[in-house]
């Protein structure tokens, strides 16, 4: 695995999201999300897993890019599309649809008809992890993926980290970009606005899990404000 943490390009996103699909370059990922889809969870058993590195999903065009941690072993990593099929998906895509950047409040499976507008998701690791935990070898591996989104989709003008570890894998893909100059490396706290560079800007929000809905760290009128947060930051900026 000599060359896996080099920083590949990718000629565009199609073929970005081939690779990714495809990648098999943490072990402990595969044995994990393969070991998931062939055991299932009882509700689910009708399904074919996805079980598979997970691309990322949206218009290409898009404006607006949320950055996530990782799929969910029985969301994302049984449906093949980010945030699909789990509890945090159904809080971010009922916000989506209420401020206009999807095309329905529900993400069931890849065939639902789901459309985002000016939107794109993604995530920091592209395989679910155990205990929702990866390594730093598994996100050092996977930060190629991330780097060459932020590359290809040209038009970002917004991100929204969901959580604070995607708010660092941010961070240091604009560091490893080029793209900022910090001095001093920013620190996440939830509706925090920074600047990565001329026209771009990053947005912290608490990631949607169950963990923070349910105890109320997150609530759906912070949730709501973050979206307010970078819907202002489109129009003004």
């Amino acid at each position: 695995m000599s060359g896996k943490k080099k920083t590949f390009h990718y000629k565009d996103i199609n073929e970005l999201n081939n690779a990714i699909i495809s990648c098999k370059h943490c072990p402990r990922l595969v044995e994990w999300r393969e070991s998931v889809a062939a055991i299932k969870r009882p509700q689910y058993s009708a399904w074919d897993y996805w079980g598979k590195p997970v691309p990322g999903f949206g218009d290409i065009n898009a404006e607006l890019l949320l950055v996530g941690l990782a799929p969910a072993a029985h969301g994302a990593n049984r449906t093949g599309r980010m945030f699909t099929g789990d509890r945090s998906g159904n809080w971010l895509y009922g916000t989506l649809h209420t401020f206009g950047f999807a095309s329905q409040p529900e993400s069931l499976s890849r065939d639902d008809g789901m459309e985002l507008r000016n939107c794109y998701i993604t995530a920091a690791v592209r395989c679910a992890p155990p205990a929702n935990k990866p390594t730093r070898e598994e996100f050092e591996n996977c930060r190629p993926y991330l780097l060459n989104e932020l590359r290809l989709l040209t038009n970002i003008r917004v991100i929204v980290a969901l959580g604070k570890i995607a708010f660092d894998s941010v961070i240091m893909c604009s560091k490893m970009l080029q793209w900022n100059t910090f001095s001093k490396k920013p620190q996440f706290k939830h509706g925090q606005q920074v600047k990565i560079r001329e026209n771009l800007y990053l947005v912290a929000s608490y990631h949607p899990s169950q963990q923070n809905t349910f105890t109320g760290k997150l609530t759906r009128e912070m949730f709501d404000n973050i979206f307010k947060i970078a819907k202002n930051c489109l129009a003004t900026n």
